[in-house]
């Protein structure tokens, strides 16, 4: 779809396909072949092609078979292979070593399965290595208690991005309340200026917003809910107040005209925002590097600007609380040999997360999830947004899974449908609650 480093669906994989690609230039290649140097046994990782991360991660992997602790083998696949493949893959006993993931649902199955080790008191006996990680990005490898997956590579949080130029020519500010976000929404329009960028044709832009409201109205336990299998807490007040919330929003007419048929593949949403034609845009950590390429000097003006999404007065969440991807995950296959589980998780203890491949992804503009980062964030040249991204992430009270990756595959899709629907105005708040609460599609 987009560059795997800056886009969302390069951090959450994309549906089924084929073809894999194996990354030769690194010295490495797929499952039975020979890796780099050293010697001993070896283990399997299947990760995603894509540059940065793709020459990223195969240098970290050539850097860890150079010791003696044993071989990792490294086959990239592309985004629309990867998550067809690897399901038939675990599913078979297959499976690599090392499994490329996203936490949530899809690692929910695979626990209840038994297709992924439960790593738990590994971690305990190496909490140096679990302390090197922050400690809001654990909760989507989690399940019932147990930890199935560690985090890997950089955060990807949703952020309410705002042209600073726009606000300050309507007499506006970055909105820090929901009556704040009206009040932006009504002085845009006022000056013929689109007051909010949204790619709705694509669903999960509009899902962003959902994520949101409902946080900001019930607190992240509802969806905590939702995600552990109640499907009774769609009918949760909560969830109604959101519904409602995006029908004010519609009625008011604050999203672009026409955002109905705008894809985000064409960063239109984004172009708006740079172009200084609309006020704000609820989007992920990595649309910054796509209008940092794309928008001219929108963002080495310093016209871009970026902050927590607004409170809503009477809710239960926190100005604080985060949605989005805290980052991506690595399992071990429950299928692998004790040889190739020991050579795995030497890797995963030095070599996945080391401090090269930290500086690695805030050369290339992304917030590594380990700790210890603020001197290296400061120096880069990006630092206001990438030092403000990793101490959001810090302080969170909460970070929220994204929820077609929190959500089993087929909830998700039947999320995307009825939220779809939802922003057409074609379905009432009670009739998306209803809808989601039995599994109906709109």
């Amino acid at each position: 779809m987009r560059n795997i480093s800056l886009t969302r669906r390069g951090m959450l994989g994309a549906t089924a396909g084929l073809s894999a690609l194996t990354l030769g230039a690194c010295g490495t290649s797929g499952p039975g072949g020979a890796g780099g140097g050293g010697g001993g046994d070896s283990a399997s990782y299947w990760a995603l092609s894509g540059e940065p991360n793709e020459t990223i991660y195969g240098d970290a992997v050539n850097a860890f078979n150079e010791g003696d602790s044993g071989q990792v083998e490294v086959t990239f696949f592309q985004n629309d292979a990867y998550k067809q493949k690897i399901r038939t893959a675990i599913g078979a006993g297959e499976a690599p070593t090392i499994i490329y993931g996203w936490g949530g649902g899809g690692l929910r199955t695979y626990a209840e399965e038994s297709q992924v080790l439960d790593v738990t008191s590994w971690l305990e006996e190496n909490a140096d290595y679990k302390n090197r990680f922050v400690e809001s990005v654990w909760d989507a490898a989690t399940v019932d208690d147990k930890i199935y997956a560690l985090p890997q590579g950089a955060t990807q949080p949703i952020i309410l991005f705002h042209n600073k130029k726009v606000l300050g020519d309507i007499g506006a500010e970055a909105p820090e309340t929901w009556e704040d976000l009206l009040g932006v929404v009504e002085k845009a329009k006022s000056a013929g200026i689109a007051p909010i960028s949204l790619a709705g044709q694509s669903r999960w832009t509009s899902m962003m917003w959902l994520e949101y409201l409902l946080d900001r109205v019930g607190g992240p336990e509802v969806f905590a809910k939702i995600a552990a299998g109640d499907k009774e807490a769609w009918l949760d007040d909560a969830v109604l107040a959101m519904g409602e919330k995006v029908h004010e929003l519609l009625e008011i007419k604050a999203f672009a005209d026409g955002f109905e048929s705008m894809a985000a593949d064409s960063n239109t949403d984004q172009a708006l925002l740079w172009t200084d034609q609309a006020a704000l845009m609820l989007h992920g950590g990595w649309t910054f590097g796509s209008m940092k390429a794309s928008g001219g000097e929108f963002v080495p003006s310093g016209n871009l600007g970026f902050g927590p999404f607004p409170t809503i007065e009477g809710g239960a969440g926190e100005l604080k609380n985060l949605v989005g991807n805290p980052c991506n995950y690595l399992s071990l296959s429950s299928a692998a040999a004790d040889e190739e589980i020991e050579v795995a998780k030497a890797f995963l203890q030095d070599g996945a997360m080391s401090d090269q491949v930290a500086s690695d992804l805030i050369a290339a503009g992304s917030v590594p999830v380990i700790v210890g980062q603020d001197e290296a964030l400061a120096a880069s040249e990006d630092a206001e947004y990438l030092q403000w991204v990793y101490s959001s992430i810090q302080e969170a009270p909460a970070f929220t899974q994204s929820w077609d990756q929190a959500l089993q595959p087929t909830d998700a899709e039947t999320l995307l449908v009825n939220t779809e629907q939802l922003f057409l105005g074609a379905i009432t708040a009670e009739q998306f609650a209803e809808n989601m609460s039995t599994g109906k599609g709109a």
